[in-house]
């Protein structure tokens, strides 16, 4: 593929995902705030830990194939062999049946436990079992993304999202005003219908369901599940490092400044890293078909990072200028707090952005030892830098941290990348990470010293230069 056509699939693809999530995010936001005005914060509090208790239980039972199988379905489409595409598709799917009815029904054993550990009592347990139908059908929606995402048929995967997503919105409208706080429940239900509903309708229907034995399922879906495995618990290394910082801020310094941190990171991860999301859609399974040439994955990544640079500057430089007007919108004034911290969490972002097209690498190559090697260092670190600076600088701290967290995490992936799979990157890469540090960097510090007509003019020199370069590779 020439980079010139790979750039004009790559910025589609992030205009196509970029708008999805935009639209995920209002149609949440949409929710989260019906729920405020007609059922008021014990909705609010409800819909968080049957949500948060579905994601764990997603995460765990999932088993990482939602993301492990497009590995090998791009790799099966990469040889162009109809019938071996096939073959994994349909073991996909029966894989994702099989997890999720498993999901459901260590929903159902646990529901005792989840309740007395949610609310301090048995009263939610048929709570609990209803929410088993939310794990199944999950996991059945993770495997048509799965296939679609393999397939590189992201068009019809945006459609399926948009679909369930308002679909699942305008249902629960009605559920909300009637119903009340009876309504938690059933909206999340009902969503998690409406997205399998939207996913089953618009599945491929290309590749035909393929006789396969039970024997030959278990060994096909062996390689991806065991990647899987890997990819859920470098995830929940993960979620245990920030529940153990935030559950160490909670004593050290008081629920107020746990709402700073959630409040700052939501605002550095969510909304500024719509673009990993969106770039991550076609980056990965096209990586995973050139997973055993050098020579490609080199070109691919160092492309990638250059597009990500490119696409991301601008949006950066915006945020750090429109800092307080962000958090004011947001949030509320009290919030100015964290605008040091969310401003220095930007500057790691790009750092973020390089580090993240390297680590895809590892699961390009179904490396998943290494891969939960680095996350748990990645993870440990991450602890020990929030603790650390928070105690020395404040809520000012963990914006040093994010950034230095992503630093060590670049380095971290960039030794896995040069040193154990001897890859290269361009010089265009190195120098554009500069480039791109230096001027978000410049505009922080203006910012912070008062200069904001700096951080302005730069924002004013540099987008339409990024955005004349997006235009000409979508020409070419």
């Amino acid at each position: 593929m020439k980079r010139e056509g790979m750039s004009r699939i790559i910025l589609k693809a992030m205009g196509i995902f970029g708008g999805v999530q935009v639209l995920n995010i209002l149609c949440s936001v949409i929710r989260t705030k019906l729920v405020a005005l007609w059922i008021g914060p014990l909705g609010v509090g409800l819909f968080g830990l049957f949500n948060q208790a579905l994601e764990m239980i997603n995460i765990a039972t999932n088993l990482g194939v939602r993301n492990s199988s497009v590995r090998d379905i791009s790799q099966a489409v990469e040889k162009r062999a109809p019938s071996l595409i096939a073959r994994i598709i349909t073991v996909v799917r029966r894989w994702s049946l099989w997890l999720g009815l498993g999901g459901a029904l260590i929903t159902i054993a646990i529901a005792p436990l989840l309740s007395r550990i949610s609310f301090g009592d048995y009263n939610h347990v048929w709570s609990f079992v209803a929410l088993s139908i939310a794990v199944l059908f999950m996991a059945l929606t993770n495997g048509e993304y799965a296939v679609l995402q393999g397939l590189s048929k992201l068009k019809r995967l945006a459609r399926v999202t948009v679909s369930g997503t308002v679909g699942g919105l305008l249902i629960s409208i009605p559920l909300f005003y009637f119903l009340r706080e009876d309504s938690v429940l059933p909206s999340i239900v009902a969503y998690a219908l409406c997205v399998v509903v939207a996913a089953f309708v618009l599945k491929d229907k290309e590749y035909p369901a393929a006789q396969i034995t039970r024997h030959d399922t278990l060994t096909m879906g062996a390689g991806f599940i065991k990647l899987g495995v890997y990819m859920t618990l470098g995830s929940f290394v993960a979620m245990i490092a920030s529940y153990a910082f935030v559950s160490w801020l909670n004593n050290y310094s008081g629920t107020e400044s746990v709402g700073f941190y959630q409040a700052g990171y939501t605002l550095i991860d969510k909304y500024a890293g719509l673009v990993f999301a969106a770039l991550g859609m076609e980056f990965y399974p096209r990586l995973a078909r050139v997973a055993d040439s050098a020579r490609k994955i080199q070109v691919y990544v160092s492309h990638e990072i250059n597009i990500a640079f490119m696409v991301l500057t601008p949006c950066l430089l915006a945020f750090i200028l429109l800092r307080y007007q962000l958090v004011w919108l947001l949030y509320s004034d009290e919030f100015h707090v964290i605008v040091t911290y969310i401003s220095w969490g930007v500057v790691g972002t790009v750092l973020r952005a390089m580090s993240w097209c390297i680590a895809f690498v590892m699961l390009a190559k179904g490396d998943g030892k290494v891969f939960l090697i680095t996350e748990s260092i990645s993870a440990a670190m991450g602890l020990a830098l929030n603790i650390l600076c928070f105690v020395n600088w404040g809520v000012d701290g963990l914006g040093y941290a994010y950034f230095a967290w992503y630093a060590i995490y670049t380095i971290i992936v960039s030794i896995v990348y040069f040193k154990i799979y001897h890859l290269k990157l361009s010089i265009k890469c190195l120098r554009n990470l500069v480039a791109t540090l230096a001027v978000c960097i410049t505009a922080v510090l203006a910012m912070q010293f008062g200069a904001w007509y700096v951080a302005a003019i730069i924002f004013a020199v540099v987008t339409p230069f990024c955005l004349c370069l997006a235009y000409n590779f979508w020409k070419r």
